[in-house]
């Protein structure tokens, strides 16, 4: 392998890329200030993504980002964070035959995932072996933390946050300033840089931005605890992608966790695995900052009057060729 890509097991340690590390200096009340919570049952009108006008909208009705092409200078938004001297964790799942695209995901990134910044990638594969060589850019880096196997798609996707949060807590504290799990069955096709830096970050799903809430796919069953009332929800977000500062995603992902675990003690899977549970954490723990679906797109999918550029996007699989179970 080539000597950026390191093995380790997943309870391992490693020196971290720097000696002096960045800090925002805000206070405590300032950075609980900074959270932006909704008590549960608030009615409101569903938020759009795109107006009446056929433009896109910018903004979400709490004042977080909305990030579409043209709503951002990208040389001036990565002077500013490059000042930073920031590192971006970056985790994928390749388990099972999910080994395959690792290859193009990689090669990708290293074309369009923040280039010129310190990136670490995390890879959580049962098949070490099957990691492809790549070659990595200048201050990148690539951690293989080999995880068991599993006969169910669902366990694995069930399983993520779970190893999100003790990787957070092991390592990433040390390690990251910010954090991206990515899905690894995607591709690079543009820019992805700086401008989807934020406190707690989601991806709007292509399939259902311009759908009404109602049928939103979220977990309907009150007895789970990833329920949303037909009459409440903002956007439908995908699991692909949630980012943010380390210790915020870390926040998310033991909610998650904990909430899944409530969920499985009564034999309950959402409907949609840690997708639905994300859904439910980010309708009342409000994103500070909003991916468009040019952060996530479908390779099957047309392109669309709003969707100028696809900067990331799911690839077409045979999912009975790829899965260990339909």
């Amino acid at each position: 392998m080539l000597n950026k890509l390191i093995f380790l097991g997943y309870t391992s340690t490693s020196v971290g890329y720097k000696d002096k590390r960045f800090c925002l200096n805000l206070t405590k009340e300032h950075q609980e200030n900074s959270k932006l919570q909704l008590p549960q049952g608030i009615s409101y009108k569903q938020p759009s993504v795109v107006g009446p006008d056929g433009k896109v909208i910018a903004t979400t009705p709490w004042l977080s980002p909305i990030v579409w092409e043209g709503t951002f200078d990208p040389f001036l938004i990565d002077t500013i964070y490059k000042q930073q001297n920031i590192t971006i964790a970056t985790t994928v799942f390749a388990l099972g035959k999910y080994t395959q695209f690792l290859k193009d995901f990689l090669e990708s990134a290293e074309q369009n995932y923040f280039i010129g910044f310190r990136v670490h990638y995390y890879v959580f594969t049962d098949q070490p072996e099957q990691v492809p060589e790549v070659k990595l850019g200048e201050e990148r880096q690539l951690t293989v933390l080999k995880v068991p196997s599993s006969n169910r798609w669902q366990e694995i996707t069930l399983r993520r946050m779970e190893k999100l949060e003790k990787l957070i807590e092991s390592r990433l504290v040390s390690e990251a300033d910010y954090i991206f799990s990515l899905d690894v069955d995607t591709k690079f096709y543009g820019r992805w840089g700086s401008e989807s830096l934020g406190r707690l970050v989601g991806v709007i799903h292509p399939g259902y931005y311009q759908t009404p809430r109602e049928q939103f796919p979220y977990e309907r069953r009150p007895e789970s605890q990833a329920f949303i009332p037909h009459a409440e929800g903002d956007y439908y977000y995908g699991g692909a992608v949630i980012g943010g500062l380390v210790k915020d995603v870390h926040e998310a992902a033991k909610t998650c966790r904990e909430q899944l675990d409530i969920d499985a003690a009564k034999s309950i899977e959402a409907a949609w695995q840690e997708e639905s549970h994300l859904n439910k954490y980010f309708l009342y723990n409000k994103p500070s900052k909003v991916l468009s679906p040019e952060y996530l797109w479908q390779d099957f999918k047309p392109h669309t009057n709003e969707v100028k550029i696809i900067r990331f996007s799911q690839v077409i699989k045979n999912y009975a060729a790829v899965r260990p179970n339909p």
